[in-house]
């Protein structure tokens, strides 16, 4: 349909007062390729001709600007179609190699985020000294100077009276300006008490790579030259990393491997594998071990990574010990230890009971995922991790690609590729005397005690322990926490458990939430600091890998604010440092400008200047040409922000082969690296390794507890009373769980296989259904031993019988119009951390999200 522009530029208008779309039209413009989006009543934009150019279109209505979408881990480089400062439509940037122009539903809600006419728009402060969920906060508006003044005035306090510890700051998620007021700013005042929401997200999927390669990270998996992929308790195609680069080359993947999904339900990519294996939830493990079984009796490792047998003959047979100085290893470390200890025994046939899958079913997956060696990727996902012992099954999942050597090999699992930022100035010189006595304080979530090693990298204590924090709040242990200041985050919301944290955040006497709308956290809160949106309106970058790449993208300032927001991470600790500086301690305003200009050498004198040099400061190396060190080459700054990325060096395959950062330098199926950090761990408490398992929960004892293994689940409630195990998943729509407010999130909510549109279902096999008297469509509670939800039944052969699965992401009782049926009182659909307790995996800090919970069902 031709128009002139006038009247295209009124249809814009109508896109941004959120008419919706229809399906079709939505799924299409969520294509890399573009698509012809309806408007309503009829009326199309041809977004295809809007995509043919990166700068003005024909008819000059606007042009295509290069930021960074936050909506999931994938962190894809995006462009975004501004017209007249207001944003219309996304897209891939085509320039990154990581999601290779490539879209996914998210960044089109974005829009919807953006222009939410519930965001808050100026500073609010509360007026009920009253905190509680029944209490309403009665904000009113305030300046930036009253707020940024009271702030200041808090920090001041704290440190006159030498307790600049009890002061906290929690962290959602960020860019990789984090450290400005993450660690610099706390750390300057004084305490140790910068808390990530890290052990809430995955930070389980890290334990296994690292006590066997040495790799705390999350991989990247060659997908395209793969023959087989092995998928524990992951969605790559709606709520995995590089969902975006994985939903374009899915088509290629299918063409070329063999696809298998572990998950008690259907995923969207199980829809689309070759094998379901719906195992029964927590005994990952067990399957693992029977994979690996078969594959070394079977004669299938890969022998160039691996090694083997100085005759060449393999004895490796069901129940027999082999002689370790029979084996010569190549690139491993231990591998006859681990067959000694744990693998001789576990057949299929063992492994079918446990797991709830057929013998021959397991020999069949294990054969092929064999033959396809080098090729073969085992892909760990949060199911098998984020359990009680999700540890021990996160090591196992990942041997596999050590015994068929895909690890860091074409077709396999990856590491990240370098990429050259730079880390912001050190704060020691701005650290006076009480800063440094504060930061000596241990930390408010106990990380490092007998029952929390969180081994981050190999150091006792080296994680974070998130929602623990809510209880050393509570309990005032090791002390109490007097001010807070949180952004990017919703606890009281996205934590198991989460009424811990609403006793705790209103025991807090000072909360601060920077925020872009009023969640259940700021309902506890007494300043609210409204932020830039990350995908339109601020200065920021981050650094993500996948396809063989990583990518350094930027966020910046594309549209017009309609609020008086401020950038979370730059510009508000600039300005409270002014503030600071005004009282007496100009500490972290005296470090803040050493945040000069690379081009100019100029020290910032506003909020905004600071928070543009120290973007530039940051990433100097990435688009001078003088300083250039590898990846895509720059001719300066300007160059940089019109196109919006940088891409790293092709991945270097084989690199890391014996010279991997554990302790023996190879990969570890008898971990010393393991070792050495429990025995450590242990010393420290004046105890040894076993008491630290039993203490964790976990049965290994002796050498068991330096390899690879399987360990049953624990779970809590009890199967009489709660027969059903509930199964978390995540939705291809989730911005975080900060979707909730836009009504596309429920008009389209049915792309989640077995969900239903404006409607919040929990999936039970009709089994189960026929058994409890429920049908679909019915009205039903389910409780668990923490908590209760309401929701609607959905009977679905797609969950395996003996479950209940739900999609997070609904529940809210605050957030917006949308997001709550009555704000501040009636949640829309139920949370279903409501139901899950607070309980850890806890060699790494972890939130237990997976296989811990089992409920009942009422009709309601």
């Amino acid at each position: 349909m031709n128009e002139d522009p006038g009247r295209k530029q009124n249809l814009m208008q109508d896109f941004l007062d959120n008419i919706r779309l229809s399906r079709r039209s939505f799924v299409k413009a969520s294509a890399a390729t573009g698509a012809a989006v309806t408007l309503g009543a009829g009326v199309s934009l041809d977004l295809k001709a809007l995509a043919r150019t990166t700068g003005p279109t024909a008819e000059g209505q606007g042009r295509w600007m290069p930021s960074t979408c936050q909506g999931c881990t994938s962190w894809c480089s995006k462009q975004v179609y501004v017209i007249d400062g207001r944003a219309v439509k996304v897209r891939g940037n085509p320039h990154s190699k990581v999601n290779v122009g490539a879209g996914c539903p998210r960044p089109h809600l974005a829009i919807q985020q953006v222009y939410d006419p519930d965001r808050i728009k100026t500073p609010m402060k509360r007026t009920n000294p009253k905190k509680g969920r029944d209490e309403d906060p009665k904000f009113v508006p305030i300046s930036w100077d009253e707020a940024l003044g009271t702030i200041a005035d808090r920090i001041m306090e704290l440190r006159n009276n030498g307790e600049p510890h009890k002061y906290m700051l929690m962290r959602g998620r960020y860019t990789y300006m984090r450290d400005i007021l993450y660690d610099r700013m706390t750390k300057i005042i004084g305490s140790p008490n910068n808390i990530s929401h890290s052990a809430i997200c995955a930070e389980a999927e890290k334990f296994g790579p690292y006590y066997t390669e040495g790799l705390w990270d999350y991989r990247q998996y060659d997908v395209e030259n793969a023959r087989y992929i092995l998928i524990w308790g992951a969605d790559p195609l709606a709520a995995n990393r590089q969902v975006s680069y994985y939903s374009k080359a899915w088509g290629t993947v299918i063409d070329r491997a063999q696809i298998a999904v572990v998950e008690p339900r259907l995923s969207a990519t199980g829809a689309k594998s070759d094998v379901w294996l719906p195992i029964e939830p927590g005994h990952d493990g067990a399957l693992a071990t029977a994979i690996a079984h078969v594959i070394l009796t079977e004669g299938l490792w890969h022998r160039e990574f691996v090694g083997d047998f100085k005759d060449g003959l393999n004895r490796f047979r069901t129940g027999q010990d082999v002689l370790e100085s029979d084996f010569e290893e190549k690139h491993t470390y231990g591998l006859v230890r681990w067959w000694n200890l744990v693998l001789k025994d576990k057949t299929p046939e063992w492994a079918a009971p446990e797991t709830g899958l057929p013998a021959d079913q397991i020999r069949q997956v294990a054969l092929d995922f064999g033959r396809a060696a080098p090729h073969a990727i085992s892909w760990v996902g949060g199911g098998p991790v984020m359990q009680v012992r999700g540890g021990y099954a996160g090591m196992i999942c990942h041997a596999l690609n050590g015994l068929v050597g895909s690890v860091d090999n074409t077709g396999g699992t990856l590491a990240p590729n370098k990429v050259y930022t730079q880390d912001f100035p050190e704060p020691d010189d701005f650290l006076d005397d009480i800063a440094k006595t504060g930061k000596q304080h241990e930390k408010i979530d106990q990380r490092g005690r007998l029952e929390f090693p969180s081994l981050n990298g190999g150091k006792s204590g080296g994680g974070v322990v998130t929602n623990n924090a809510a209880d050393g709040i509570l309990d005032a242990d090791p002390y109490d926490i007097k001010m807070a200041v949180a952004y990017m985050n919703n606890f009281t919301f996205s934590c198991g458990q989460p009424e811990r944290w609403e006793r705790a955040l209103a025991k807090i006497p000072f909360l601060v939430h920077i925020t872009t709308n009023a969640s259940e956290f700021s309902w506890f809160s007494d300043i609210l600091l409204p932020c830039t949106h990350h995908l339109f309106e601020k200065w920021g970058y981050i650094k993500v890998h996948g396809n063989g790449y990583r990518h350094v993208s930027l966020m910046q300032p594309i549209i017009k604010r309609i609020g008086d927001y401020k950038t979370d991470e730059t510009e508000i600790p600039w300005l409270i440092a002014e503030k600071l500086a005004e009282r007496g301690f100009d500490n972290l305003l005296r470090h803040y400008k050493q945040y000069r200009d690379p081009e100019t050498g100029e020290a910032p004198t506003t909020a905004e200047e600071f928070a543009l040099y120290a973007l530039k400061y940051a990433t100097h190396k990435v688009w001078n040409p003088a300083l250039h060190e590898g990846g895509d080459k720059f001719d300066g700054w300007e160059e940089f922000v019109r196109i919006g990325v940088s891409n790293s060096d092709p991945y270097p395959f084989r690199k890391r082969w014996g010279k991997m950062k554990t302790r023996t330098g190879m990969f570890e199926f008898y971990s010393e690296t393991l070792k050495e950090a429990l025995t450590k761990h242990a010393e420290k408490h004046g105890v040894d390794v076993d008491k630290v398992m039993e203490t964790c929960d976990y049965e290994a004892r002796g050498e068991l507890a330096f390899v690879p293994h399987y360990e049953p689940p624990v779970t809590s409630g009890d199967p009489e009373d709660y027969p059903l195990l509930f199964v978390d998943h995540k939705s291809r729509l989730n911005r975080e769980g900060r979707s909730a407010n836009c009504s596309w999130y429920y008009e389209f909510k049915d792309l989640d296989p077995g969900d239903e549109i404006w409607d919040d279902v929990a999936k039970i096999n009709p089994v189960d259904g026929k058994k409890a008297g429920i049908a679909t469509g019915d009205r039903i509670r389910l409780t668990s031993s923490t908590g209760s939800i309401e929701c609607t039944a959905k009977l679905w052969e797609g969950v395996r019988p003996g479950t209940v699965a739900k999609c997070y992401g609904q529940g809210h009782w605050a957030y917006g119009r949308l997001a709550s049926k009555v704000f501040g009182k009636v949640p829309r659909g139920g949370n279903n951390n409501d139901l899950i307790p607070a309980v850890y995996e806890r060699l790494s800090g972890s939130t237990v999200r997976h296989a811990g919970t089992r409920v009942k069902i009422e009709k309601i």
